[in-house]
């Protein structure tokens, strides 16, 4: 596997691989764009967009000519007028770059951040195929679409985080868009309950798309073994590892099954996969998912 922190534009090379063979699927982006509703508004389509959404504080990134000068000479703050049609065509990642995601239980294989960062990009590129404007969490920038976006977006995925476990920051996802969280989902449960909830206030819909590696699925570990956390924070010792297998696969059970009913209760789409499974089945569903999220 290409190393991704070293090597950024190799990582849009094999994700631009990923996505190639589904030339169906970009076929179909236009007219799922024509006829996919959010939050019970249709996404009427006039060229870039002719339908006012709403007024939005501008965020870094907008153009001034996209600023809305009336408006915002009503407040201190400058306002951007946002059309329907761009704010529906916009989906919002979160690919979380946490300490925890840098695992991978076997020398050659992919980490979980490797797996992630190449979904998120070969995601992207069949979006911005189809027409939508995509944007990283922690670019902090709004969604774009073109080559120069694809390349910032991998220039952010081959960065990490020194952080246990990551959290999505959905303050800056645009109203009526679409989200995307690719994570291990295995840190605090409290601060991904509370971006869904927020996300879906908004009309956001979304894919909660949970990586583990193949052995945090099956608890290969007998005999002592010494478990530390991927940032150093926590260490445990034990000279009976196996003991420990049924109760850690009841939590993992547990923890599945809470991020599946918080998608259900959200409206959002939720899947489990492993970093040694097919990246192209694992791309073809999260396209799907966020077909059916916007129905």
């Amino acid at each position: 596997m290409t190393d991704l922190a070293a090597y950024p534009s190799g990582l849009r090379a094999r994700a631009e691989e990923l996505a190639a063979p589904f030339p169906a699927l970009l076929a179909d982006a236009d007219q799922l764009a024509r006829t996919l509703m959010m939050g019970g508004h249709g996404r009427r389509r006039a060229g870039a967009g002719s339908e006012f959404w709403q007024y939005r504080p501008a965020q870094a990134g907008d153009a001034a000519r996209a600023i809305d000068w009336r408006r915002s000479g009503q407040s201190d703050v400058y306002f951007v007028r946002e059309k329907e049609w761009q704010a529906a065509q916009s989906v919002h990642f979160w690919c979380d770059l946490s300490k925890s995601m840098q695992f991978s239980s076997l020398e050659n294989s992919a980490t979980k951040h490797q797996y992630a960062a190449l979904l998120t990009l070969a995601l992207s590129i069949l979006l911005m195929n189809g027409g939508e404007r995509v944007a990283l969490d922690s670019l902090g920038t709004p969604p774009r679409i073109g080559g120069q976006q694809l390349r910032r977006i991998a220039e952010g995925l081959s960065t990490s985080q020194n952080v246990e476990n990551g959290v999505p920051d959905v303050s800056n996802f645009a109203p009526q868009s679409r989200a995307v969280f690719l994570s291990d989902f295995l840190g605090p449960i409290a601060p991904i309950e509370a971006a869904v909830a927020a996300a879906a206030d908004r009309g956001i819909g979304g894919v909660l798309f949970q990586i583990l590696d193949p052995a945090e699925e099956a608890f290969p570990y007998q005999g002592r073994t010494v478990f530390t956390s991927m940032a150093g924070s926590t260490s445990h010792e034990t000279l009976r590892a196996g003991d420990l297998k049924e109760r850690y696969l009841d939590r993992l059970s547990e923890r599945k099954a809470a991020l599946r009913s918080l998608a259900a209760q959200a409206g959002w789409q939720y899947s489990c996969q492993h970093t040694n499974a097919s990246a192209g089945a694992a791309l073809l569903w999260m396209f799907q998912a966020l077909e059916q999220g916007t129905r």
